[in-house]
Parts: structure tokens; C-alpha cells; sequence
């Protein structure tokens, strides 16, 4: 799905406009894919990848860690999102989760480094533990840059 016809894309519609062209629960998995960073309301695009999801559907998205040179360069990227960017989906909303009826279980949140530092093994110590990826984000992505950061999903329903 594009909005764009030079994409030959199946499917063109504009992901900024509601709700997408296919019925609830027709998709047992939804692929955003360097797509996220690109939507006018992160909040509504998850709701409706959602909606689009069977129950136990797997949504998968794909984003530049807000550390990375290509997160800030794009000039259509208008958000920079951290592998924590989603806790208002799940059970860790941190307090928040009246942002949005839609429920993800995550079932796994990886960030890839620039080579250099996955090299030296700094991207296993960083997906090891997600209290070590969140002093990581805190004290230490600017330094150890991040690159992108790959969520999987399961929609709670």
C-alpha cells in the first residue's frame, strides 16, 4: 500500500487518511516497514494496523532509532521514536494507555547498531536486557548510535 503509483504499489491509498481500504481482521500479519516515521498521527496508524489484524495477528514495524544520522536527514520523517515509542499499546503504559482502545503484546523490540559498535558486540549487551536498553537510550545512544529498531507484535482483541 503507497499513495505514490510509481511505487506499484497493490494498493494506492494515502496511510494519513481513515480507515484504511480493507475490512477488520483481514490480515494475519501487517508489515510497516520504514513507514512509521512518515505518518501525520503514530497513535490512529497503530489503531488501524490493529483493526486491520485477526485476533493473535502479528504487526511488525520496522523504524530508524532516533539516535541514528537517517532518522533526522529525511525531511519526511516527522517522528523519531525510541524502542519504547509503543508501551502505551501493552500492559506497560506507563500510566498513559487512555491514549488508545488498541492492546499489542510485544513479543520482541530489537535495535541494531551502527556496525562499528555491533562489531565490538555492544548490539547483543543492548538487546540482552530491557533495563540495559533503557539506561542504553538514556545515558548512551548518543555516543553508541543506534541505527534502527524492529518491533513485533501480537493484537490483543
Amino acid at each position: 500500500m503507497d499513495r505514490n503509483p510509481a511505487s506499484r504499489a497493490d494498493v494506492l491509498a494515502d496511510l494519513d487518511r481513515f480507515p484504511y481500504p480493507f475490512r477488520d481482521n483481514a490480515f494475519d500479519e501487517v508489515r510497516a516497514v520504514h513507514v512509521i516515521e512518515h505518518v501525520a498521527d503514530v497513535v490512529r496508524s497503530i489503531e488501524e494496523f490493529h483493526r486491520l489484524l485477526k485476533p493473535d495477528g502479528r504487526l511488525y514495524v520496522v523504524t530508524p532509532h532516533y539516535s541514528d544520522f537517517s532518522s533526522f536527514c529525511d525531511p519526511t520523517h516527522r517522528w523519531h521514536l525510541t524502542s519504547f515509542s509503543f508501551r502505551y499499546f501493552g500492559p506497560d503504559h506507563g500510566g498513559f494507555g487512555y491514549y488508545s482502545p488498541a492492546r499489542l503484546r510485544e513479543i520482541s523490540v530489537r535495535v541494531r547498531l551502527l556496525a562499528f559498535w555491533r562489531y565490538l558486540g555492544l548490539e547483543l549487551l543492548v538487546n540482552r536486557s530491557r533495563r540495559f536498553r533503557l539506561f542504553w537510550e538514556h545515558y548512551l545512544c548518543f555516543v553508541v548510535r543506534g541505527k534502527v529498531i524492529e518491533f513485533q507484535f501480537e493484537a490483543v482483541k
